[in-house]
């Protein structure tokens, strides 16, 4: 009944999209506990934070130091996000080797979020790609608001696959298509990766799925049917853009990896290590997170 990969790729974005909006800033000390949480779960992808002003978003003011202390592990690509040239010089400067550069397919998220138009964030993405390419470090480059905008509403698909269609001709490693606002749902995921692997070629393509209205695992599942096997996810379903209102968190790591492993897709990350991460995140934050497996007394002993 459906063709779906054997394993999957997760990146985790706790350290990025999932404390970005938090108020309580995390020092570097336990962001690194966190950063060893996920190395000992499994995961193998780790967003570590972006370059942007502190000002916008105090809890990114230490990932350069963040950077110069992450553990040596060759098996770990460790990323972060940059989105102008100020920030891709830091990023440069810590000696990052993979890079998630970005825009916005909608006009409105792309003034708040980087002070410039659709058209304008193209010019700039394509000199940021160049210059990251000459320094040697792999980009994922991103499609922010592809399945919709908060502000907006539907954006067209002939704007995401303009964009998908110039990252192609820049020949970069990976597409991402973001639901920053959670507003996507599996049809419409389905439809517009599908087109969007026409035109891309042998460039993998990921996804970024948000849970705003409770469709994310819904919408992974129809990614996995188009044939995606990369996804981004937070512990506990932590995220939020600071420029979205009631934009809710990512898809959770744990539940996540629990589902696919109900399918018999393999991650190589252990779920309820994951879910000790998060209750011990949650105790660090004062508060609940979205997440369900972390809270299932199920947990208490493996399924098999």
């Amino acid at each position: 009944m459906f063709h779906l990969p054997k394993k999957v790729a997760l990146e985790d974005v706790t350290l990025r999209d999932g404390l970005q909006n938090e108020d309580r800033i995390f020092s570097v000390h336990e962001k690194l506990a966190l950063v060893r949480d996920l190395i000992a779960s499994g995961v193998k992808r780790i967003q570590i934070g972006s370059f942007v002003h502190p000002a916008w978003v105090p809890q990114m003011s230490n990932t350069d130091k963040l950077f110069q202390r992450l553990p040596k592990n060759p098996n770990v690509t460790y990323t972060a996000l940059a989105l102008n040239e100020t920030g891709l010089e830091r990023a440069l400067r810590t000696g990052v080797k993979h890079l998630y550069l970005g825009i916005s397919a909608s006009e409105t998220h792309s003034r708040k979020n980087n002070n410039c138009t659709v058209s304008e964030a193209k010019k700039r993405i394509v000199k940021l790609i160049k210059r990251t390419k000459e320094n040697n470090v792999k980009i994922r480059a991103g499609i922010m608001m592809a399945f919709g905008c908060a502000y907006e509403g539907k954006i067209k698909e002939e704007k995401v696959l303009d964009i998908a269609i110039l990252y192609h001709s820049l020949e970069v490693d990976e597409i991402d298509l973001a639901d920053t606002a959670g507003l996507a749902n599996p049809k419409q995921v389905f439809e517009l990766v599908t087109k969007i692997k026409a035109y891309t070629g042998d460039i993998p393509v990921s996804l970024h799925l948000h849970d705003t209205r409770g469709m994310g695992l819904a919408n992974l599942f129809a990614g996995l049917h188009a044939g995606i096997s990369t996804f981004d996810a937070s512990i506990g379903g932590l995220g939020g853009c600071p420029f979205i209102p009631n934009a809710a968190g990512n898809i959770a790591t744990e539940d996540t990896v629990f589902m696919l492993s109900e399918m018999g897709i393999e991650t190589g990350i252990d779920y309820l290590k994951i879910c000790s991460a998060t209750k011990q995140l949650e105790t660090l934050l004062g508060k609940t997170l979205p997440g369900r497996m972390c809270h299932l007394s199920e947990n208490k002993s493996r399924t098999t």
